[in-house]
C-alpha cells in the first residue's frame, strides 16, 4: 500500500487496529492458556505482516507468543536483506520456524517491472523474481552466512525446505536443497561431523 490516497493508511491502520491485533491476541492468549507457546506467521508480501516491522508490530500488540516462520526468499525479492532481518528479528526472539526456500531475481525483468511483479508462476521467463529450491538462486555462500546469522541469534531449530520450484520437479529440487544444506551446515559445525 502507498499512503496516498489517504483512505489507503486508513483502511491499513483498519485492518491493523480492528481485526488483526484483536484476532492475534486472542489467539496468542488462547495458546498461553493452554500452554502453546509459539504461532509463527509467514511474513509474506501481500499479507499484512510481511517484513520484520509488521512482525514485531504485531508481536508487540498481541504477545511474545507471535514470532516469524522466516523465509528468507521472501525478503530477498523485496530487497530486504535476509541477514539483517534474522539479526532484527533475533534479537526479540521472534524466530520461531525457517524455511529454506530460495529465490532467482531476473535483473532486466526487474528493470522494467520492478519487483512486484505479480505474474503467473508459469510465466517463468516473465517474471521478475521466482521462487527456487535452494542452491538455485542465491550462492552457497549466502546460504553459509544465513546459517551462521540465524545461530548468532539464538536459532537453533529446523530448516525445512519448501519446494516452490516450477522449473525443477519436487525429486530434483529437494535433492539439490539436501546437497547444498548439508555442505553448509557440515561447513558450519565441522566438529560435529
Amino acid at each position: 500500500l502507498v499512503p496516498l490516497p489517504p483512505e489507503y493508511g486508513e483502511t491499513l491502520e483498519w485492518q491493523w487496529n480492528e481485526v488483526a491485533i484483536p484476532y492475534w491476541t486472542d489467539e496468542a492468549a488462547f495458546a498461553r492458556e493452554t500452554g502453546l507457546s509459539k504461532i509463527a506467521l509467514e511474513a509474506h508480501p501481500g499479507f499484512l505482516v510481511y517484513n520484520p516491522e509488521t512482525v514485531l508490530r504485531l508481536r508487540e500488540a498481541a504477545g511474545p507468543e507471535i514470532g516469524a516462520n522466516f523465509d528468507p526468499s521472501h525478503f530477498v525479492w523485496q530487497g530486504i536483506d535476509p541477514l539483517v532481518a534474522v539479526r532484527t528479528l533475533g534479537k526479540a526472539g521472534a524466530i520461531f520456524h525457517v524455511h529454506a526456500k530460495d529465490v532467482y531475481l531476473d535483473r532486466s525483468n526487474i528493470s522494467v517491472n520492478g519487483v512486484l511483479d505479480t505474474k503467473h508462476y508459469g510465466r517463468f521467463a516473465e517474471r521478475s523474481w521466482s521462487f527456487r529450491s535452494v542452491g538455485y538462486g542465491q550462492d552457497e555462500k549466502f546460504w553459509r552466512d544465513f546459517v551462521s546469522a540465524l545461530r548468532i541469534a539464538g536459532y537453533d531449530g529446523v530448516l525445512s525446505i519448501e519446494h516452490e520450484d516450477g522449473l525443477v520437479s519436487i525429486d530434483e529440487g529437494l535433492a539439490k536443497a539436501v546437497e547444498v544444506l548439508q555442505r553448509v551446515l557440515l561447513r558450519e559445525l565441522p566438529g560435529e561431523m
